[in-house]
């Protein structure tokens, strides 16, 4: 597969050895790559070796221990590709993660992202949603996940979910059972399944979907790593499902991601009884996420929100009334006792 665009050796080969380096979503440094490029901020990185108070005094030590070359000779061994930004491959959606601030520290535009699969990344997350949940599901969330996922791959959308335990795995279940393709987002490298129980599923996401990851290959899951997957999760979805998820649960934070791109968040309805659905009950509450039950509900959520952007960038701010014949009239001011509502 062709993956270059627009992207010169120095830029890639600086995102590998960043890739190999930093701590994904590590917003100080996603943040300088988008705005001044990779290759500049390898090189203030270097620099750095020799500050020992600098902030990226330690990263500095690992850079020069990296062969960018070599990495990426070893990971098309094994079936693995980088990707960039400026890639024909590289999803659009991702860059919304400049401007969607940060959660545990954890923020920006990756990158890089080490690929398996034939798919085309850009291709299947153009039409994708994400179905996440609990990882300690009932059989009431692992029955809705495998429904809603297969009835959506069935009407063409790509489901992405983290091939956890529980619903992400009962998600990427239901899109494979209708032959549709399915995005497995991994907190560690595509080539370690996490957990190892799925290693035959994540093999069967390889044949028939794609695994993506921000860690480079052999890299093992950390916290630190599943808080960044979230926003990938989220960043490559056209909007998620919350599916089960308790107060505490880590799909909620993919949740706030999705609030944060301004996208859409649905949430299937659990038993007030369930102590698995408390969380995304009360985003459905609070109106932080819709109440959806099955598929249709959620492409209509989808393609309603998806109209009223294409609505709002196609307004026309040219357009200025006659003032002879369209007189201005001055704005209402708010009803007596009601304040104006802040902007």
């Amino acid at each position: 597969m062709t993956t270059r665009v627009d992207v010169d050796d120095a830029d890639r080969l600086a995102r590998v050895t960043l890739s190999r380096t930093i701590e994904p979503g590590d917003l100080r440094v996603t943040g300088l790559v988008s705005e001044l490029g990779a290759d500049k901020i390898l090189g203030y990185l270097e620099a750095a070796a020799d500050v020992e108070s600098h902030w990226g005094f330690a990263l500095a030590q690992e850079l020069g221990r990296v062969d960018p070359a070599e990495v990426l000779e070893q990971a098309a061994a094994q079936g693995i590709r980088f990707i960039v930004p400026g890639d024909a491959e590289w999803p659009a959606e991702l860059g919304a993660l400049r401007n969607a601030g940060a959660l545990y520290e954890r923020g920006g535009e990756p990158v890089g992202l080490w690929v398996r699969g034939a798919h085309d990344l850009r291709q299947l997350a153009g039409n994708s949603v994400a179905v996440v949940g609990s990882r300690a599901a009932t059989s009431y969330g692992t029955e809705q996940a495998t429904e809603l996922s297969r009835d959506l791959a069935r009407m063409g959308h790509t489901v992405i979910s983290g091939l956890a335990y529980g619903v992400d795995q009962a998600a990427h279940r239901g899109a494979l059972i209708a032959g549709g393709p399915t995005i497995a987002v991994l907190p560690g490298g595509v080539d370690r399944p996490y957990p190892v129980a799925h290693a035959q599923l994540l093999e069967a996401i390889a044949e028939r979907g794609l695994v993506v990851s921000e860690a480079p290959p052999g890299a093992g899951p950390t916290r630190t790593r599943f808080l960044a997957r979230n926003r990938i999760v989220a960043g490559l979805a056209e909007g998620t499902v919350v599916v089960e998820g308790a107060m505490r649960s880590g799909a909620l934070n993919t949740a706030h991601w999705t609030s944060n791109l301004h996208r859409p968040l649905m949430g299937v309805p659990g038993p007030v009884s369930s102590v698995a659905s408390t969380g995304v009950n009360q985003l459905i509450r609070l109106g932080q996420a819709s109440a959806v039950t099955n598929a249709q509900d959620v492409i209509t959520d989808v393609m309603t929100h998806a109209a009223r952007t294409a609505g709002a960038e196609h307004v026309d701010e040219s357009f200025v009334p006659d003032p002879v014949r369209s007189p201005r009239r001055a704005a209402p001011g708010p009803a007596a006792g009601v304040s104006a509502p802040r902007r």
